[in-house]
């Protein structure tokens, strides 16, 4: 099976340095400054909600790479468009960005009240979680209209909307939002320690050691 123009437009980019723009620099400090200022309130629990949703974009963008090294077709979604820097073929640098700061906002957007209940019956963290998923999902229908994130199979597309919502993103919310509760710090570090570890080990073992992504 022959890649597709997305597929190649995308892997003539990855993870070339010519493409490198002087944008990203301070970007880079935005996403710094963001979790500066949250170290500086000693809001940890934001801290490691955060670093769980951008662990569990950086899972998805990899078996998300594994799907195109063994189809040798397309990846489920890729990032064909213009970028400072493509990562893996999904991910760019300002995709990356995005959702280390996602995860920052996402706190903010949950009452203090775990258990308070939205139109008196829907547990808040599940109903904010729903709602940001599907606008993300919106988002994601927006950008794969600009040519800038394109899907090449018709079960991940605009047709069938479900598996955006349940794999693409509400995961990241509602683990996110189970660390920010979680009952310790010691708790928080053991699911977010998990999710990089083996984020870690999979950029170590399919980029580094086999080069599949």
């Amino acid at each position: 099976m022959s890649p597709t123009p997305n597929a190649l437009d995308a892997l003539a980019i990855l993870r070339d340095p010519s493409n490198f723009q002087w944008y990203v620099i301070p970007l880079l400090l935005v996403v710094i400054y963001v979790y500066a200022v949250e170290g500086e309130k000693k809001n940890w629990p934001a801290i490691m909600a955060a670093l769980a949703f951008w662990g569990l974009d950086m899972f998805n963008e990899i078996w998300n790479s594994l799907v195109f090294h063994f189809t040798d077709y397309s990846a489920v979604w890729v990032e064909p468009g213009t970028t400072a820097y493509l990562i893996l073929i999904g991910l760019n640098i300002e995709t990356t960005f995005m959702f280390a700061i996602m995860g920052i906002v996402s706190t903010k957007m949950i009452p203090k009240d775990k258990n308070a209940k939205i139109f008196g019956k829907i547990p808040n963290r599940i109903f904010i979680a729903i709602v940001m998923a599907l606008l993300c999902v919106v988002v994601e229908v927006f950008l794969n209209r600009a040519k800038a994130l394109a899907w090449d199979d018709p079960w991940w597309s605009l047709s069938a909307p479900g598996l955006i919502f349940l794999v693409g993103y509400f995961p990241f919310w509602f683990v996110a939002f189970k660390v920010y509760d979680a009952r310790d710090m010691k708790a928080r570090a053991k699911i977010v320690g998990t999710i990089l570890l083996v984020d870690l080990g999979c950029i170590v073992l399919f980029m580094g050691i086999l080069g599949w992504i």
